[in-house]
């Protein structure tokens, strides 16, 4: 016997339920291969990557004690799946080093929708899905070779499990998450709000915490050289945290949206970036990428704010959409060209490429700029890197150790016919460690600067004798 269905209700529209479904990870999954190799370009976090997870498991472990323990177990994963392809990037090495953010991102589009249609119904999962999908931010970092998508898809399947009360999984889900990144434990802010009164939370978050004990602690002894970079929030950061408040206010004011919705949206939105930047005025530690989750909070209230739209030619007239989609478009397009990073690794090692004679030196000024080398092994043999101790993976670090002040000297002055110096762009400032200054005042000293070229975030600089330029 056929079991009862509700009057009206045919089999059909199950299928179309679920055919439905699966759309916000389709769109999430097909922005995301979309111009997925951006060029043939690759910035220098995405090197970290790929040089480090060419590493020995051994060469991890060793690195994780030393610095950059908060994306270990993201070198792992990307240990496994990079082992298919060689140390030097390819067009196919690309795509891999990638498509577990592609992945990751679909994973959280779906979770996404899931959550809203748990507390808004059908109609504004589907849309909360979408938005999430298509915001420029989160197809930036679904074609990024680091770990920020993995973390998202963890912190939003996590708040459906929250949802759902199922505590075992839930921690499991948002441990996983913070050990791919230790910042996704603020999260549990964002869930206190929800689910604080319930004993099943209390207990699953203090097992998160207790069991991330061991990464926090590595993390706060590495914190100095692993974010010694970081300034205080800007005003970028500022109008950028202002305006998703603003958002957030617009979208769920009034009652079109469910309250339960934005206990859980609004917290999720908002504490996680919030008190990040709360913290950084004092200890600099804000990055928009490490809170990426948050932007999973707009997508569920721009979701239920779109579902409860029932007249849209009205609400939203063409001019209004197009004045957005425009410039929404041109954003997209943009993201998946090697201008939208910083820099570009393989451009900068194309370029050293070509200016490169046999004996030539290299110079890295700073040191941190060796990244731009290490993930194209085959042009960093035919250099002398002039100013290097113990090379990254025998000193266990990201980019090598470097010879003391008097060392540097001696070999730039006694050894070096010529020089390729790899900087940063015009503007920026200067490192005022004594090595640095020692690189720069002894090439000023002794020798002629030949040419200065920008490429991609980087100035490659050629030094030679007097009299020895072209």
């Amino acid at each position: 016997m056929e079991s009862a269905r509700p009057y009206g209700k045919h089999p059909e529209d199950d299928i179309r339920t679920a055919a439905r479904r699966w759309l916000p990870p389709l769109l999430a999954l097909l922005l995301g291969l979309w111009g997925l190799g951006r060029g043939g370009s690759m910035w220098r976090d995405e090197s970290v990557t790929w040089q480090v997870a060419h590493r020995p498991l051994g060469g991890l472990a060793e690195l994780s004690g030393q610095v950059d323990a908060v994306h270990g177990l993201y070198y792992l994963l990307m240990h496994g799946v990079l082992a298919a392809v060689g140390p030097d990037p390819s067009a196919a090495g690309l795509w891999l080093l990638r498509l577990p953010s592609v992945a990751a991102t679909a994973l959280a589009a779906a979770g996404v929708a899931a959550v809203g249609r748990r507390l808004a119904g059908e109609r504004a999962g589907l849309l909360a899905g979408a938005v999430y999908a298509v915001l420029p931010p989160v197809q930036m970092y679904a074609q990024e070779g680091r770990s920020y998508a993995l973390v998202t898809a963890a912190v939003v399947w996590a708040t459906y499990l929250m949802l759902c009360e199922r505590w075992t999984a839930y921690a499991a889900v948002l441990l996983l998450g913070c050990w791919l990144h230790e910042f996704a434990v603020l999260a549990l802010l964002a869930h206190a709000v929800t689910a604080r009164r319930s004993p099943g939370w209390r207990r699953s978050a203090a097992a998160v915490l207790v069991l991330l004990l061991p990464l926090a602690w590595l993390g706060a002894r590495q914190v100095g050289q692993q974010l010694g970079w970081l300034g205080r929030p800007g005003w970028g950061d500022w109008a950028a945290y202002g305006a998703v408040a603003a958002a957030m206010w617009l979208l769920t004011r009034g009652s079109a949206v469910p309250r339960e919705l934005v206990r859980v949206a609004v917290p999720l939105a908002l504490l996680p970036p919030g008190l990040l930047i709360a913290v950084s005025l004092v200890h600099p530690l804000y990055v928009d990428r490490y809170v990426l989750y948050a932007l999973a909070g707009l997508a569920l209230a721009a979701g239920a704010r779109l579902a409860a739209v029932r007249r849209w030619r009205r609400v939203l007239p063409w001019p209004l959409v197009a004045a957005v989609l425009v410039p929404f478009g041109w954003w997209s397009v943009w993201l998946r060209t090697p201008d939208s990073r910083k820099d570009d690794a393989l451009a900068v090692a194309a370029a050293v490429r070509e200016r490169a004679r046999p004996g030539d030196a290299v110079l890295f000024l700073p040191a941190r700029r060796r990244e731009w080398l290490l993930s194209s092994p085959a042009v960093y043999r035919g250099l002398w890197d002039l100013a290097l101790d113990r090379s990254p993976a025998a000193s266990a670090s990201l980019w090598g150790t470097e010879l003391p002040s008097a060392e540097i000297w001696a070999r730039l002055v006694d050894g070096a016919p010529r020089v390729i110096g790899l900087m940063d762009p015009a503007g920026q400032p200067l490192d005022r460690y004594p090595r640095e200054a020692v690189k720069r005042q002894t090439l000023v000293a002794h020798f002629e600067l030949c040419s200065v070229d920008e490429v991609r975030g980087a100035r490659i600089a050629v030094w030679a004798r007097p009299g020895g330029c072209p």
